[in-house]
């Protein structure tokens, strides 16, 4: 038993380290890089859109309860109260499983997961049923990462597929028919939407902001970490300027949606192009996970043609399915999907034209 529990006492161990393990000499590349510092960039870069998102779930309280004053900390410490459940049931399921099955593997215990329970909060409504993220987040990890050999080796990203467990097995709690926010004794609240994402609002939402610099701020309703436009933007300066994620795939997700955005506005159908990019999940899974290294292709020119597939759809779910406001979470899924046959034609493609290069030389 002790022999078990052995990964798990090395990953607290080493939490904050990286052990004396490393390669010393030999044919091998080293740097300063390792998976560990991967991924704690990446929770930095995070960072800021969890603690606006904090404060924007106490804000929205106070619109709801008639109070529309922009106090920081009473906001922050009410949101603050109200999202860490939400990181305890993520981390506290992940962890564990994590930690079971490197000890079935005998195995190190990789930190993939210090970014997917990150994530997890900060992509569901922050009243979600605790019991329901348990649920959803176990299925995550145990049939999307763990069955297909842990960090590293899983095709879809684990967050995301958290989220679509939610959707499409609790879609009453996800899609804002309840109300999230939360009420004191004696406390009555307002007429008003408070729903899982502003693009599901309407006219009858006045109390709310919906102009274009609400949306930019974040002072608008929706799941924890996604309404910020400049928390997210931070996020991904950090990203960029570290080199962690790809500004390709950033960039092209962006222009696809520009496109499909603009020729439906061409035709007279959707909202204007540019809005498309600061509304719901847009913006945060552009740069958090659309950029994911495990999931998303590997090639140069894989990665423009994957940023921009998952643009395009986005809009396209957004325009075209009634059903289902949101487009962010099932075009990157879509995405992930396809990245290896991407990477496989972009390879096959890129060696026909090299043979055909060789063979005019010869």
């Amino acid at each position: 038993m002790k022999k078990f529990w052995a990964a798990t006492v090395d990953a607290f161990s080493t939490f904050l380290k990286v052990p004396g393990t490393v390669t010393k000499k030999g044919a091998h590349v080293r740097d300063a890089i390792d998976l560990k510092r991967i991924m704690i960039i990446v929770v930095i870069a995070l960072v800021p859109a969890a603690l606006f998102g904090m404060w924007n779930v106490g804000y929205q309280h106070s619109l709801a309860i008639g109070d529309g004053r922009l106090q920081i900390l009473a906001n922050f410490w009410y949101g603050f109260l109200k999202v860490l459940p939400l990181y305890v049931v993520s981390y506290g399921v992940g962890l564990f499983i994590e930690f079971f099955c490197a000890g079935l593997r005998n195995e190190e215990v990789n930190e993939g997961y210090l970014v997917s329970g990150m994530l997890i909060p900060l992509i569901v409504p922050v009243t979600i049923p605790l019991w329901m993220l348990a649920i959803a987040v176990a299925f995550s990890v145990i049939f999307v990462k763990e069955v297909f050999g842990g960090t590293g080796m899983n095709i879809w990203n684990p967050a995301l597929v958290t989220r679509a467990v939610l959707f499409f097995s609790y879609p009453s709690a996800m899609s804002g028919s309840q109300c999230w926010i939360s009420l004191k004794a004696g406390e009555q609240v307002v007429d008003g939407f408070t729903g899982a994402t502003p693009l599901a609002l309407d006219g009858a939402s006045a109390q709310y902001g919906t102009g274009v610099w609400d949306y930019i701020i974040g002072t608008v309703p929706g799941s924890v970490g996604e309404t910020s436009i400049i928390a997210i933007l931070l996020g991904a300066a950090i990203l960029l300027w570290t080199g962690i994620a790809s500004w390709r795939i950033m960039l092209s997700s962006v222009l696809g949606a520009i496109v499909v955005g603009g020729i439906a506005n061409a035709f007279g159908v959707g909202m204007p192009f540019w809005e498309q990019l600061i509304v719901g999940g847009f913006a945060f899974g552009t740069v958090f996970m659309a950029t994911d290294p495990v999931t998303s292709a590997q090639t140069e020119r894989g990665k423009v043609i994957y940023g921009a597939l998952i643009g395009a759809i986005c809009v396209i779910v957004r325009l075209f399915n009634p059903g289902y406001a949101e487009g962010m979470m099932l075009a990157i899924l879509l995405g992930n999907t396809f990245a290896p046959l991407i990477d496989h034609y972009v390879v096959n493609g890129t060696m026909k034209r090299r043979n055909k290069a060789a063979a005019k030389t010869a």
